[in-house]
């Protein structure tokens, strides 16, 4: 078992029958959805929330069900990965391009389960480009405005063509050179026109779950 597996396994036994699940996307969170999939073989039920069209084609592939946010009043337990973690359980997400559903789904969530590698923690948040989630309509302006934080804004590109969104948006993957605050950075950055949203997530998880290549799994909460 290599450490994205012991970061996921142990996140898993957290879930419970009957329980209402957020689902991420990424590596991570692939075997997190692999395992519990098992689960539900093994009679779990449960109701799952997918951060993206991947999630959900995995998941329903593994015998997972799904429903849709607005039809839940409320999800149990969240888990999902992050490309860095500082040591105050901020994180910087969308990597995989979920970050906007990734975060409505954390926030409508009881308790958010942020599962990695060691090599996802850092001291300072920055060293991984931030993704910017951003409309297509005039998004050279919003990429200017960007740059004006003190970044370098690179768009998202996939077979030669910019990379969209599940909801028809562009990613703007800005490099920064660190970010000491990420409070007041997340909170410019959405005061930008054309900033659908970013991937700082300040505060907002519960656990942090951090597998090892050995195996083992260290938690902070």
């Amino acid at each position: 078992m290599n450490a994205k597996q012991a970061a996921a396994h142990r996140a898993v036994q957290y879930i419970e029958d009957g329980m209402i699940i957020g689902l991420g996307t990424g590596s991570t969170s692939y075997w997190a959805i692999r395992y519990l999939g098992e689960k539900v073989k093994q009679g779990m039920r449960i109701t799952a929330i997918a951060t993206s069209d991947e999630t959900e084609r995995l998941g329903l592939q593994c015998g997972i069900k799904f429903s849709k946010m607005d039809a839940v009043e409320h999800i149990d337990i969240d888990i999902d990965g992050a490309d860095e973690i500082d040591q105050q359980r901020n994180l910087i997400k969308g990597g995989g391009g979920a970050l906007l559903r990734e975060k409505i789904v954390a926030a409508g969530s009881k308790t958010f389960i942020v599962i990695a590698d060691e090599s996802k923690m850092v001291g300072v948040l920055g060293r991984f480009p931030l993704p910017v989630e951003i409309i297509p309509f005039g998004w050279q302006h919003t990429a200017r405005r960007l740059l004006l934080l003190g970044c370098k804004t690179i768009i998202r590109q996939k077979e030669a063509k910019p990379f969209i969104t599940d909801n028809g948006n562009y990613i703007l993957d800005c490099h920064f050179a660190s970010i000491p605050d990420p409070v007041a950075l997340q909170q410019q950055i959405n005061n930008i026109p054309g900033v659908v949203e970013n991937g700082l997530f300040v505060k907002m998880a519960t656990r942090i779950v951090i597998g090892y290549d050995d195996g083992t799994v260290k938690e902070f909460s």
